[in-house]
């Protein structure tokens, strides 16, 4: 009788438990048990081959099915056609985890020690007016650059760097584990695959400097909040020869005194008079090209009425299409009358009737009629 543990309970899952379950489990497992983050711990890597067996055979749906009936003893005496082993179907179940226990470990050297530069960020801020004409700017950033005195192989003038003996250059070394071989970055290049003997004095072996650096960025007009440019090589110097990373620039628009952007479209809100609002009339208002425009508005008009002036608005990004500009008034409710001006409203509101507010009119109505129903039920 066999004395080896239920596969299902060596995977913690339970017989009906499918396929992702199964896959799901092995990984936790498998992460938790390899050998490579328990060394010399002979019990890890007993459970570990027991984890791979289990689930070797339960991931095959005919092997399943034999052990489902027979047990161990399936795979026993020549039963069921061997063994589960640890051939090709183990270096596929492993395949499943191997980047999530190794990341890039596939990967070979990088090159004698080349690489790329980092991105850079920048933060601009602008006004309204220069998103709508557009503009050229000039900045200044620190950046890493390639050290001159190096040419920025990081190594001493008249020097070189060597090959690491280790690696042999490729920036990887092998290492036997048990059953299986493992690729890792390697310890003496730190996965560059040269060594520095004699460093750069001005870049202490980095090949790049700090340097102060002028830059001109074309902002398109239209341009909106967060609109994001990039400008390709303009980023940190790789590190010993490598390629530049890029600079990317962000920019935020100021808020402005008079507009307010919504896409395309600018909206302002204008304060007019009660008389005006009343009698109609009309008035001024600049627009973001820095000329003006009339706006006339009809006798009663609401406060909240919007007036749309077409094709004032901003320019739509990398289109001939533009926006428009809506004008919003509100109506401003007179402040510190004098006594006279009390009383001649006082006496407008005598000669008021429902003709000349009709909203207010019919509005007091249904409120009279709705107290009228509930004292007549």
């Amino acid at each position: 009788m066999s004395t080896k543990r239920c596969y299902y309970e060596t995977l913690e899952v339970d017989r009906n438990a499918d396929e992702s379950k199964l896959k799901a489990a092995f990984r936790k497992l498998a992460m938790k048990w390899h050998p490579d983050k328990n060394p010399g711990d002979a019990t890890s890597e007993m459970r570990f081959k027991e984890i791979n067996e289990a689930y070797e055979v339960l991931k095959d749906g005919d092997k399943r099915a034999a052990y489902d009936r027979f047990g161990h003893a399936a795979f026993e005496q020549g039963m069921g056609g061997g063994g589960p082993g640890f051939g090709a179907g183990f270096a596929s179940s492993f395949s499943d985890i191997f980047e999530d226990l190794f990341g890039m470990a596939g990967q070979r050297g990088r090159g004698g020690g080349r690489e790329r530069g980092a991105d850079l960020r920048y933060n601009m801020e602008i006004t309204l007016e220069e998103a709508f004409l557009g503009k050229t700017a000039q900045i200044e950033i620190p950046v890493s650059v390639t050290c001159e005195s190096c040419s920025g192989t990081g190594a001493k003038a008249g020097t070189k760097p060597r090959t690491c003996a280790m690696c042999g250059g490729a920036g990887r070394v092998r290492q036997a584990q048990g059953f299986f071989t493992l690729e890792r970055t390697c310890p003496g290049c730190q996965g560059r695959g040269q060594m520095i003997e004699d460093p750069c004095p001005s870049c202490a072996g980095s090949g790049r400097v700090t340097r102060e650096r002028t830059l001109s960025v074309n902002i398109p007009q239209g341009v909106e909040d967060g609109t994001r440019i990039r400008l390709a090589g303009e980023g940190e110097a790789g590190i010993r020869g490598g390629p530049p990373g890029d600079l990317y620039i962000f920019l935020s628009l100021a808020s402005h005194e008079f507009f307010q952007r919504d896409g395309a479209d600018l909206h302002c809100r204008v304060p007019i008079s009660m008389v005006s609002a009343a009698l109609g009339g009309e008035f001024e208002v600049p627009t973001i090209d820095k000329g003006k425009t009339k706006v006339k508005i009809p006798s009663g008009t609401q406060s909240g009425r919007r007036f749309r002036i077409a094709s004032k608005g901003m320019p739509v990004l990398r289109s001939r299409q533009t926006g428009d500009m809506y004008v919003q008034v509100v109506v401003e409710t007179p402040q510190n009358l004098t006594k006279k001006q009390q009383e001649l409203l006082a006496e407008f509101e005598k000669l008021s009737s429902g003709a000349t507010q009709p909203e207010a009119a019919g509005f007091f109505s249904k409120v009279k009629d709705f107290f009228g129903n509930r004292a007549n039920p």
